[in-house]
C-alpha cells in the first residue's frame, strides 16, 4: 500500500496560499521553541557555547589525611585530620568554608530550615513533651577542639551553623597551597530514631552496633568559576558540593568489627585472620562471590565485644568524598569486575548483617557488578579499583561506597517486592559513583543533575538486569499521576533542592523520564547515547552545570532541545494531545482543468513622499553618491514614469490566463480513483508540546505508524492539522500508541469512528513547462505588462 503526501505525488500547488494561510497563524503562538540563550549564563573561557569545559577551566583542590577513634561504648567518634587546599582559581582567597554536616544532627547548631507543622489526630507517648523554648541543646553536632595551621598555630574561625570559616592569616593567592589541622569530635546519632545520613543502627536481640560513618569530617565547600564559594547550609536535604583530592584515613575501632570504606585496605594482613586475607585474595580472582568473612564468623563475633582495638588504613585517590562503615556484625563477600572499555580490574563487594543474609548472599555483589559494567556503557568506563554495597536498612551514597536496604524476614524468607526493591536501591545508589561522585555536579543547589540523571541510567540497568523489571521511574507512563496534579502542587525541575516539594517525582522521576522520552521518542537512541556519553566524558572529574548539559546534548547530537528543556525542566505544563477531529475527502480524478485568470495594472511609483531629516541630510551631503541616473534612466521604468519622462494608462488592466496542470490520462486514473484523504486535526490541551505519533488501522486489519517530530508545532502551539493519503479505508487512529510521551489524558487519544468523506479534492498532473513554472509565481515583469521592452 502507498502513502500518499501531497509534495511526492497529489501535486496541489493551486491550494497552497490557503495552506499557507492555515499553517501560519496570527494569534496562539506561544514561546515554547523560543531558544534558551538568555536563560543560560554567558559562555566564557571557562565553560564554552559548546557545553564543553573551556580553555581556562579550573577547580581547586583539597587532600585529607585523617585518624579517627570509634568510641563504641560512648558512641562517640573523634577525629583529627591534615588538610591540603589548593587554590588553583584565578582569585586570590581571605578565607576557606568548610561544612560540618554533623550539626544538621544537633537542636541548637542546625540551619534552622524548618518546615510547618500541625496538631496530629494521634501521637505516641516518647513523641509528647513540653515545646522547649528556647530549644534545648540535645548534645549532638560538631566540637571542634583544636583548629591550627600546620605549625600548630590557632587559627581564627567561625561556625554559621552547619559552615565553619577559616579566616587566614595571610591572603592564600592563586597556584598556592595552604595546610591546616583540625581536631573534633562528636556524638554519633541513632539514625534509625533521629534520622539522617550517618549514624548507627542497634540490634536489641544481640545488643550490638552497626555504625555508617558520613559527612563525619570537616569538609572543604566548592569554591568555584560559577559561584564563588557554594556554602549554602545543609538541611538534610541538599546533599553535597566537594572538591576533589586524595585520602588516607585511619580508623580505630574495636577489634571483632569488620570495616569497609572508600578506597582500597592498605592493611588487611594485619587486621584480617590468616583464613579471611586468604580468601580476600581468592576473591581478587573469583568470577562468583566469595565470602571473606563468613556468616559463622559473623555470628560467632556478635556473641562477645572485644575490648582490644585494631586500625585499619584506607587510601582513596581522586575522589570527592570518604566515608566507612564499622561493625561486628558483617558478613563480607567479594568478586572480580573486569571494565571491558579500559580492562579496570574492580572488586565488587558487598557487607551486611545475617539478617540480610539470603538476600544480599544471592544478589547484592552481582547487582554491584552488573551497575558498573552498564554505567561504564551509558557514561565513562568506571576508574575506582572498588565499588561495594554496604546492607544498612537505608540508602544513601559515597564514593566507592553506599548503604542501601535489603533484609529478609526472621525465618529467611522474603517477598517479590522486596528484592526488586533491594536490587533496585543497589543499582541506583552504585550508580550514583558515576552520578555525582565523577561527573562531580552541585547537588545543594540542583538535585536533578545527579538524582535525575542517575535514575534514568539506572532505569536502563535495570532493563539490563530484568526486562521485566517493576521500575517505578523512566518510563513515560509512570510519570503520568504526578504531572496530573494541579499546577499549584507542580514546580519546575529547575529548582533548588532545598525548595522542592514533591522531592522524589520532582528530583528523581521527571528529569529521568523526560531523558527518557528523549532516547527513545525524540532523538532515538544512537543520537543520545553519543550525546549523553560526550557529557560525561566532557565532565568526568570536573563540576558541571545544567547549562553545560543542555549545551553539550544539543551541541554533539546537532539536535536543537532548547523547546525540551524549556518545556520539561523550566516549565510545569503536561502533555496532553488531543484528536480533535478527522474530516475525510475522496479523489474526484475526473475534474476539469480551469484556468486561472490574473490581472495586472500599473501601479503608481513607490515614494516615500515624507521629508525626514536622513533624507533632507543626505541631500545635502555632497560625499554621498546616489545610485547613478544614468542607470535609472536606461534601466528604471518607475523612475522615469514618477519623473514625467514615461507614459502609460495606469488605469489599462493587462489580463493572462495560466494553468499549472493538467488532466489525469486515463491510464493513471485507476491510480488515484479510490484514494481517501484524512485531515487530523489536534489540540494541545495540556501546554507541552511532543512529537505526534499515531498508529493507523486500517478496515482490512493491518496497520501503519507515522511521527511528527515536536516541531509541527513551531507556529502554533494550539492546534495543528496533519493530513494523510491512503489507498484503502482506515478504521481507527490512536495517538501515542505506546504511551511514550507521559500524555496524562488518554480519552482523547483515540478515533474509532470514520465520517463519511463530506468533500472531494481535485487530482491534476503537474505541468513540467517552463511557462507554467514561472507564471506559479503570479507575477509579470511590470514593463512587460505596460507595453514595453528591457
Amino acid at each position: 500500500m502507498n502513502i500518499k503526501h501531497i509534495a511526492l505525488a497529489v501535486i496541489m500547488p493551486l491550494f497552497s496560499f490557503s495552506q499557507n494561510i492555515q499553517n501560519n497563524p496570527t494569534s496562539n503562538h506561544g514561546n515554547g521553541f523560543e531558544q534558551l540563550g538568555t536563560i543560560l549564563p554567558t559562555p566564557n573561557v571557562y565553560r564554552t557555547a559548546s557545553g564543553a569545559p573551556g580553555q581556562q577551566y579550573w577547580q581547586n583542590r583539597a587532600d585529607y589525611d585523617i585518624m579517627a577513634y570509634l568510641d563504641e561504648d560512648k558512641r562517640n567518634l573523634r577525629g583529627s585530620e591534615t588538610v591540603t587546599y589548593y587554590n588553583n582559581s584565578p582569585d586570590n582567597l581571605d578565607y576557606l568554608w568548610l561544612q560540618l554536616d554533623e550539626n544538621e544532627q544537633s537542636s541548637v547548631k542546625n540551619a534552622g530550615y524548618q518546615e510547618k507543622s500541625l496538631l496530629p489526630k494521634q501521637i505516641t507517648s516518647d513523641k509528647l513533651s513540653p515545646t522547649s523554648l528556647p530549644e534545648k541543646d540535645n548534645g549532638y553536632g560538631v566540637n571542634l577542639t583544636k583548629v591550627t595551621d600546620a605549625a600548630g598555630k590557632p587559627l581564627k574561625y567561625v561556625v554559621n551553623k552547619t559552615m565553619m570559616r577559616i579566616d587566614l592569616p595571610k591572603v592564600l593567592k592563586s597556584g598556592e597551597k595552604f595546610v591546616f589541622k583540625i581536631d573534633w569530635n562528636y556524638n554519633i546519632p541513632n539514625r534509625i530514631a533521629m534520622g539522617g545520613r550517618g549514624g548507627y543502627e542497634n540490634f536489641p536481640e544481640d545488643g550490638n552496633d552497626l555504625y555508617t560513618i558520613t559527612q563525619w569530617f570537616p569538609r572543604m565547600c566548592v569554591y568555584s568559576d560559577f559561584k564563588g564559594w557554594q556554602n549554602n547550609q545543609f538541611t538534610g536535604r541538599g546533599e553535597f558540593a566537594l572538591a576533589f583530592g586524595d585520602y588516607k584515613v585511619s580508623m580505630n575501632v574495636p577489634a571483632d568489627h569488620i570495616v569497609a570504606a572508600t578506597g582500597t585496605g592498605k592493611n588487611f594482613e594485619n587486621v584480617l585472620t590468616p583464613a579471611q586475607f586468604a580468601r580476600w585474595k581468592q576473591a581478587q580472582n573469583a568470577s562468583e562471590p566469595i565470602e571473606i568473612v563468613t556468616l559463622d564468623e559473623a555470628k560467632k563475633a556478635e556473641k562477645t565485644k572485644s575490648k582490644q582495638r585494631k586500625t585499619w588504613i584506607f587510601e582513596a585517590e581522586n575522589v570527592r568524598d570518604f566515608a566507612w562503615t564499622s561493625s561486628r556484625k558483617f558478613i563480607w563477600d567479594g568478586m572480580k569486575v573486569t571494565i571491558p572499555e579500559n580492562n579496570n580490574q574492580v572488586m565488587a563487594m558487598s557487607l551486611y548483617p545475617k539478617e540480610a543474609y539470603n538476600l544480599y548472599r544471592k544478589f547484592s555483589t552481582k547487582a554491584v557488578a552488573h551497575t558498573i559494567k552498564t554505567y561504564s556503557e551509558f557514561t565513562i568506563p568506571y576508574p575506582y579499583p572498588v565499588a561495594q554495597s554496604i546492607e544498612a536498612a537505608n540508602g544513601m551514597e559515597y564514593p566507592m561506597i553506599c548503604f542501601n536496604y535489603g533484609r529478609t524476614e526472621k525465618d529467611g524468607t522474603y517477598s517479590e517486592g522486596i528484592k526488586n526493591g533491594m536490587i533496585g536501591v543497589i543499582i541506583h545508589e552504585v550508580g550514583h559513583n558515576f552520578f555525582p561522585m565523577i561527573i562531580n555536579s552541585d547537588e545543594r543547589q540542583w538535585s536533578w543533575m545527579d538524582e535525575g540523571l542517575n535514575t534514568f541510567v539506572e532505569y536502563l540497568t535495570e532493563e539490563r538486569w530484568d526486562n521485566k523489571f517493576p521500575s517505578r521511574r523512566g518510563p513515560a507512563h509512570t510519570i503520568v499521576d504526578y504531572m496530573k496534579l494541579p499546577k499549584d502542587q507542580l514546580e519546575p525541575i529547575m529548582v533548588n533542592s532545598e525548595n522542592i516539594i514533591n522531592f522524589g517525582p520532582n528530583a528523581y522521576a521527571k528529569p529521568a523520564t523526560g531523558l527518557n522520552i528523549l532516547r527513545e521518542t525524540i532523538m532515538g537512541r544512537e543520537l543520545f547515547d553519543e550525546a549523553f556519553k560526550t557529557y560525561s566524558k566532557r565532565w568526568a572529574f570536573k563540576h558541571p552545570e545544567p547549562a553545560d548539559f543542555f549545551r553539550t546534548m544539543n551541541d554533539a547530537s546537532a539536535e536543537n532541545l532548547d523547546w525540551f528543556w524549556r518545556g520539561w525542566f523550566y516549565g510545569i505544563d503536561p502533555v496532553d494531545i488531543s484528536i480533535d477531529k478527522v474530516t475525510v475527502a475522496t479523489a474526484d480524478v475526473d475534474a476539469d482543468v480551469r484556468k486561472r485568470e490574473i490581472t495586472y495594472t500599473v501601479d503608481e511609483p513607490q515614494v516615500n513622499d515624507f521629508e525626514d531629516i536622513a533624507k533632507i541630510r543626505n541631500r545635502e551631503d555632497k560625499n554621498i553618491v546616489f545610485y547613478t541616473d544614468k542607470d535609472k534612466e536606461t534601466q528604471d521604468f518607475y523612475w522615469r514614469y514618477s519623473r514625467g519622462q514615461e507614459k502609460v494608462d495606469t488605469e489599462k488592466k493587462y489580463t493572462r490566463k495560466i494553468d499549472m496542470v493538467e488532466k489525469l490520462p486515463n491510464a493513471e486514473k485507476a491510480q488515484f480513483r479510490n484514494m481517501y484523504g484524512y485531515q487530523i486535526d489536534f489540540s494541545n490541551k495540556g501546554g507541552m508540546v511532543m512529537p505526534i505519533i499515531l498508529e493507523f488501522t486500517f478496515e482490512d486489519g493491518t496497520k501503519l505508524n507515522d511521527k511528527a517530530s515536536a516541531q509541527i508545532w513551531r507556529k502554533d502551539e494550539q492546534k495543528v492539522s496533519k493530513t494523510y493519503y491512503f489507498d484503502k479505508k482506515l478504521k481507527s487512529i490512536q495517538l501515542d500508541p505506546m504511551r511514550e510521551t507521559a500524555d496524562i489524558d488518554t480519552s482523547n487519544n483515540f478515533w474509532g469512528e470514520m465520517p463519511e468523506p463530506s468533500s472531494k479534492f481535485e487530482v491534476f498532473k503537474m505541468k513540467m513547462e517552463g511557462s507554467a513554472r514561472g507564471a506559479s509565481s503570479g507575477t509579470v515583469n511590470p514593463m512587460q505588462a505596460a507595453g514595453k521592452k528591457n
